[in-house]
């Protein structure tokens, strides 16, 4: 049977584990009054040979954690509820000598009153976006009434558009949705009435400062009920970007005209703009109903945590604490408050009426999705959250466990048969396909369209290379630095690739000419730009993020990518001429510069670590690993494997050794270190959410007041 304080560590949500009841520090010192309880009850048995039956009696019907007067029993505790809501719990007399007890109801108020605030923080938070969720509804309702009301009565200047807010029974979608991907925003426009009627649009504050930091397509400002909306959809495609340029030099060239001579009590609206507001407004609905389900388990738990404690407490002290302390615990707000689960309810009914055509099972799909295995944390990190997986089509260990087995067994059974087939007297002219044909199959699987092996993951990769391959056009999200990194240590594999590709596209493989790529000047130009791509796209990422957010941190990461490119290309250089003394020191300065840079950023940026201020030296505060050793090994390592660049410069000394087998094993060195970092970094990324206590994402709302029409 599993324990009560594992199943209670596996359910938390990770990134509110600091909030929750701190179970084993209560268990901690429940054991301290267990021990202390033992020792008592040892003592009593020794001394029973000696000591009268008649005080032996009396004892029997004394209890050192209670006592009676004038024939009632006196409780032995009593619970205050101080100014701010705050609890405190005084013991009586017979507890006034046991310092463990004392020590364990002073804990257990403590995580009581951290718990009720807590739940008030973020019961206001999830109250004050349900209000602006509300609004920006009701805002959208009224639009989509007043373009239905005046369908057939468009001016003639202007096109007439169908529009129909469809319902469709599509997958939850994070940022790849392919309709959303291939709309263009339209600049035709639809005439609305100033009947439109909308509440005063409000955004919690929290929500503000994040949106303010995302660029957005602005229109026109619109005016409900006497106040100037504008309708803001955040740039993350490259039809999105463009179409905001040419809209925005629309509305100033043509429309700027127009817009005084639109009667009185008439507004203008892009109508795929509104469609883009919809979809925006109904993932707002979902992430606010998966933090409120979150609380919901959050105050289940701590519910539960505190019963349990307590009858272990009266188990062994054989005292009636339970009822007395719970029955404070129940009435305290955390348990007490229905706010959650009214607004849960309501955000459910707008969900069900606005978005699923009054169908909750189809509703249940967005709002409540099942999981294709049981969610656990015992990881303790939340690798769904970080990367925005959709819990239904999330991959698991065994999943990439069958993934990879299968393509090492294909890789490895090819080469057997290659071998086998050069046993039986075919020559190697005839066998050179093969391996071409292996590469082939991979990427017909990993481009097949049909439903089969992981389709939903294949096309979440093929969407992330692409927004890659196209930075800065995409708006960049986890993911995509994630793997767009990947690629920075994967650049001896692209080189391969590209050799691969000339060797069976020029044909060299009918002569077994291997060395025919080689010596092309067009391929030794292109070696440059296969080493210089991936720094390039991680620099384009680090702009376009510099350009939303608007932190220059970013910027200060883009300039660690380029010392990264001017450091490969003075290696490839070198290696085309390696006895030019120039070459040699150019890549000695900018391979120490790069190298300087990125193993500063590895560790203070990325990893979190050298914080001298930390209780850990030269780490930080909050380790997911209890060996502190290993953390210094990895930077270590990581220093070692970040010099391997002098193999460049020293590599005519190792006689012997051919430079094939050299690049081989540095490659798989670079894999070895991108792991470790691959790791560290994910921590400092959990670590980062939990303490902001950021278990789920803020959706930006389309429908902001602003003070003047511009």
């Amino acid at each position: 049977m599993v324990k009560f304080s594992k199943q209670f560590e596996g359910q938390l949500i990770p990134e509110w584990k600091e909030a929750f009841v701190d179970y084993r520090q209560l268990k901690k010192d429940f054991k301290n009054i267990q021990f202390l309880n033992n020792n008592n009850s040892n003592d009593t048995k020794n001394q029973n040979s000696s000591v009268p039956n008649s005080i032996i009696s009396s004892l029997r019907n004394y209890s050192p954690f209670g006592h009676h007067q004038n024939g009632e029993h006196v409780p032995p505790i009593q619970v205050h509820r101080k100014l701010g809501s705050s609890y405190d719990t005084e013991l009586l007399e017979q507890f006034a000598e046991t310092g463990a007890i004392k020590e364990f109801f002073a804990c257990l108020d403590q995580q009581l009153n951290k718990v009720n605030k807590f739940y008030r923080t973020k019961e206001n938070e999830f109250m004050e976006r349900g209000n602006s969720l509300r609004k920006q509804m009701d805002i959208l309702i009224q639009l989509k009434f007043a373009f239905q009301d005046q369908q057939g009565s468009i001016d003639k200047e202007y096109h007439s558009i169908s529009c129909t807010f469809s319902n469709e029974e599509d997958s939850v979608r994070n940022r790849e949705d392919p309709e959303e991907e291939t709309e263009e925003i339209s600049t035709d426009e639809i005439q609305f009435s100033d009947s439109c009627r909308a509440d005063e649009v409000g955004e919690p504050t929290q929500v503000k400062r994040e949106e303010e930091k995302l660029r957005t397509l602005s229109g026109r400002v619109i005016n409900c009920q006497g106040k100037n909306l504008r309708i803001n959809i955040p740039l993350t495609t490259p039809l999105r970007t463009f179409s905001a340029i040419t809209y925005l030099v629309r509305e100033d060239l043509i429309n700027q005209s127009r817009k005084f001579s639109i009667g009185a009590g008439k507004v203008h609206i892009n109508q795929t703009k509104l469609r883009h507001s919809e979809k925006m407004i109904k993932r707002g609905f979902i992430e606010l109903y998966k933090g409120l389900e979150y609380l919901k388990l959050y105050r289940n738990l701590n519910m539960l945590a505190f019963m349990k404690i307590l009858k272990k407490f009266d188990k062994v002290t054989s005292k009636q604490v339970l009822p007395i302390y719970l029955k404070v615990v129940e009435s305290s707000y955390f348990n007490s408050s229905d706010k959650v689960i009214k607004l849960s309810d309501e955000v459910e009914e707008l969900f069900v009426r606005n978005f699923a055509g009054d169908d909750r099972k189809k509703a249940s799909k967005y709002l409540r999705p099942s999981h294709r295995h049981k969610e656990s944390h015992s990881t303790r990190i939340n690798y769904s959250f970080i990367f925005e997986l959709v819990p239904t089509k999330e991959l698991t260990y065994r999943d990439i466990f069958l993934v990879c087995t299968m393509a090492m067994t294909t890789v490895v059974g090819t080469m057997l048969l290659h071998l086998t087939l050069l046993t039986k007297g075919y020559s190697y002219a005839q066998l050179q396909h093969i391996p071409g044909l292996l590469i082939l199959v991979f990427l017909l699987m990993l481009l097949c369209p049909f439903n089969v092996i992981y389709r939903s993951t294949r096309y979440r990769f093929l969407c992330t290379i692409r927004n890659i391959i196209f930075s800065p056009l995409y708006k960049v999200v986890m993911q995509d630095f994630f793997v767009a990194d990947q690629l920075c240590s994967q650049v001896p594999m692209l080189r391969n690739l590209e050799y691969v590709a000339c060797y069976y596209i020029s044909g060299s493989y009918k002569t077994l000419d291997y060395g025919y790529c080689t010596r092309k000047n067009y391929y030794k130009d292109l070696a440059y730009a296969v080493s210089f791509l991936p720094y390039y796209w991680r620099a384009m990422q680090c702009a376009r993020r510099w350009f939303d957010e608007g932190e220059r941190s970013h910027l200060v990461n883009l300039g660690k990518y380029v010392s990264a490119m001017l450091a490969a290309g003075a290696k490839v250089a070198y290696e085309k001429d390696g006895s030019s003394n120039v070459g040699w020191l150019c890549v000695v300065i900018f391979s120490t510069a790069a190298t300087v840079y990125q193993l500063y950023w590895d560790f203070v940026r990325d990893w979190g670590l050298l914080q001298f201020n930390s209780n850990n030296p030269l780490l930080r505060n909050e380790l997911m690993l209890r060996n502190k050793a290993i953390y210094y090994f990895s930077m270590g390592l990581n220093v070692i494997l970040r010099l391997a660049w002098l193999q460049t410069v020293v590599h005519s000394t190792l006689q012997g050794v051919d430079s094939r087998v050299t690049t081989l094993f540095l490659a798989a060195l670079e894999v070895i270190r991108r792991g470790l970092w691959n790791f560290f970094r994910l921590e400092h990324e959990q670590l980062n959410n939990a303490g902001k206590f950021r278990a789920v994402n803020i959706v930006p709302l389309p429908f902001h007041e602003v003070d003047e029409e511009d």
